[in-house]
């Protein structure tokens, strides 16, 4: 199990409103943090330097480690975040669909993509509600970020690694922009639609 799975299984489990590009963004932090874990990545300031092999049971963590850039100057946290976040949410979606621990919604709120899904009850479900339940730190951080409040303070969050740490403030940051953007957006298609509506 990875945090990225269990963050996702958690966000369908709470039927908790997260946007997609917010938690495709946290999910490729939760991957960030578990190939930190698995000594397949150091963090040198705000840079990702490549370590060992990534765990070899997993397939996305493969694919992110095959994706870091192997020579200086190494990706900033910031900007690998926005390229292997890119729809990861429906990557992950896709994936646990194939894998028959998604199945479709009956009178669900919350939607990913088109399809309204909730997770099965699975070992791996379990394995999530157990973390959630015992607010394990770099979850429920990243959980925060996404805005699923767990009802814990930023300054209870309990990270003792520096790495760690960053890696979460870099998410945090990425879906502040994100928000920015959109907020942008609305300001902007609101005015053009004003402009034509006239006086």
């Amino acid at each position: 199990m990875t945090t990225a799975k269990d963050l996702f299984i958690i966000a369908m489990d709470l039927k908790r409103p997260v946007g997609q590009g917010d938690l495709s963004l946290a999910l490729a932090g939760a991957e960030l943090i578990d190939l930190i874990g698995a000594g397949a990545v150091a963090v040198d300031g705000d840079h990702i330097v490549p370590g060992g092999p990534p765990p070899p049971d997993d397939r996305f963590l493969g694919e992110a480690a095959a994706g870091l850039t192997r020579q200086a100057p190494y990706e900033r946290i910031e900007d690998w975040l926005w390229r292997r976040g890119r729809d990861l949410s429906a990557a992950y979606q896709a994936a646990l669909e194939e894998d028959g621990e998604l199945k479709p919604q009956r009178s669900g709120r919350l939607s990913f993509g088109s399809e309204r899904v909730e997770p099965v009850d699975t070992p791996a479900r379990r394995h999530a509600a157990d973390r959630w339940k015992e607010k394990e730190p770099v979850l429920t951080a990243l959980a925060a970020v996404v805005g699923i409040d767990d009802e814990r303070s930023d300054d209870q969050t309990g990270l003792d690694d520096g790495a760690v740490t960053t890696v979460v403030a870099a998410v945090h940051d990425a879906v502040m922009e994100l928000e920015a953007v959109r907020q942008r957006r609305t300001i902007e298609n609101a005015a053009f639609a004003n402009l034509w509506r006239g006086p």
